[in-house]
């Protein structure tokens, strides 16, 4: 009876064994599962993460700049129309392999503006039909030599071309506007004179890949001037009346890229043949050189120095008039140039300015705080002598914009036109800090 009882009491102790043994697996099998799920949880919050940045980003470019969605429509088009030379059999006969040129023309060529595509698509024309041509003579005049010798000659003036050829491209003048057309001609002599070595038909793979290159080249042009053209010229003309507009912030150099695309671009609206790009170019340059100045006025603006009063008032009027003429003064040529008008009233603004700099240079010549410390004097000596230099600066900026007017044959504007053009519809730059708030001037420079 005992044993019956034992064996009874061994056997549900078993089964309780075998069931925490189960639960225990369930539970972790449970866990092992939660894991899984986390980790691909994690997985796509991590993808849609990214996939919702980009789009973000891709908007924020979209909206920035809409003609960069229209450029991408363009570039896509293009590409589409050259690649049915190699979809239709009638073409690719013609062409075969070699009507894939056209699709790789359009890729490299097709830049964002007008002047860029130009630059590039005439570089690779002229490049090309060069590179070719010299690469065709290169080799007919080795396969006279015999074949030992054909191989000897080929090696030698592919090493001299291409040598001569990169030197070249170290000047910087023909750098700025040639660059791409040397590499190309580089590419297209060797590929003619190495590839001819192993291919008698030479004149006729260089007669296609010629062909393919200028359909693709002419396709590229075509689109980007017929098709929602962006200008370079127009930008380099916002952008050299917007930097004097906002001449109170650090400017960058764009405009030497813009310039050399400009170059490249026919008559478009406003702008004529000829158009004095290089005087953007100067314009640019003195703006970047006053910004320069005035980022160091800054600097001093914002010093813990604090001057006595009995200092800062001796120069305070000439210091305010300086700084408030050159202001009006720069806004009035920025709408000069954005209307493309002459801007006369900047001259009597300019003058003011002159004469309050002229009498602050007689004052700061005399004695004016005999008994008190350098080290006070020299902040309000600093400041004034950079609005000195800050006055010169905008009086050549005036002298270049005015140059600018003359050889771009700017319209003298009639009285109507002055009361239109009123300096309060004029989006203004933000305020640097003041000398009041760091020395106690009233000086703002805008």
């Amino acid at each position: 009876m005992n044993q019956e009882k034992q064996a009874l009491s061994a056997q549900e102790s078993l089964e309780e064994i075998l069931e925490c043994k189960m639960a225990s697996e369930s539970q972790e099998n449970v866990g092992g599962l939660k894991k899984v799920w986390g980790w691909v949880k994690g997985c796509f919050e991590k993808i849609v993460n990214v996939v919702t940045g980009v789009a973000k980003e891709a908007k924020k470019l979209g909206e920035e700049d809409p003609r960069r969605v229209v450029h991408s429509f363009k570039v896509g088009l293009a590409i589409t129309l050259v690649s049915l030379f190699y979809y239709f059999d009638f073409f690719y006969e013609g062409f075969g392999v070699n009507a894939m040129w056209a699709v790789m023309t359009v890729v490299v060529v097709f830049e964002f503006s007008v002047g860029a595509t130009l630059g590039k698509g005439v570089n690779r024309a002229i490049a090309t039909l060069l590179g070719g041509a010299l690469g065709v003579g290169a080799h007919r005049l080795a396969s006279f030599t015999g074949e030992k010798i054909e191989c000897i000659i080929l090696g030698m003036s592919v090493f001299l071309i291409a040598a001569v050829a990169t030197f070249i491209r170290f000047f910087p003048k023909l750098k700025a506007r040639y660059d791409y057309g040397l590499l190309i001609f580089i590419l297209t002599f060797s590929l003619i004179s190495v590839s001819g070595y192993r291919d008698d038909e030479v004149l006729d793979m260089a007669h296609r890949r010629l062909s393919t290159i200028l359909i693709g080249g002419s396709a590229t042009v075509f689109i980007s001037i017929f098709i929602c053209p962006i200008w370079a010229g127009e930008d380099l003309h916002k952008i050299t009346a917007a930097n004097i507009e906002k001449l109170g912030t650090f400017l960058e150099g764009s405009e030497d890229s813009l310039v050399n695309f400009a170059k490249w671009e026919p008559r478009h609206g406003k702008f004529r043949y000829r158009q004095p790009w290089d005087q953007y170019l100067k314009i640019g340059s003195l703006t970047r050189e006053c910004a320069y100045k005035i980022d160091a006025l800054n600097g001093y603006l914002k010093s813990d120095v604090q001057t006595p009063i009995e200092i800062r008032s001796k120069i305070q009027e000439s210091c305010t008039k300086m700084s408030s003429e050159c202001s009006v003064a720069l806004r009035e040529l920025a709408v000069g140039i954005k209307t493309m008008t002459c801007s006369l009233s900047a001259d009597p603004h300019l003058l003011n300015a002159k004469t309050a700099a002229k009498k602050l240079k007689s004052s700061l010549k005399t004695n004016l705080w005999p008994d008190s410390d350098l080290l006070e004097i020299v902040p309000a000596v600093t400041v004034a002598s950079l609005l000195i230099e800050i006055v010169s600066c905008t009086v050549k900026i005036a002298d270049a914009v005015h140059e600018l007017a003359s050889l771009s044959k700017f319209k003298i504007p009639d009285l109507q036109m002055i009361k239109q053009i009123s300096l309060e519809k004029m989006p203004k730059t933000p305020r640097t800090p003041s000398i009041e708030a760091s020395h106690n001037f009233n000086i703002i420079v805008e």
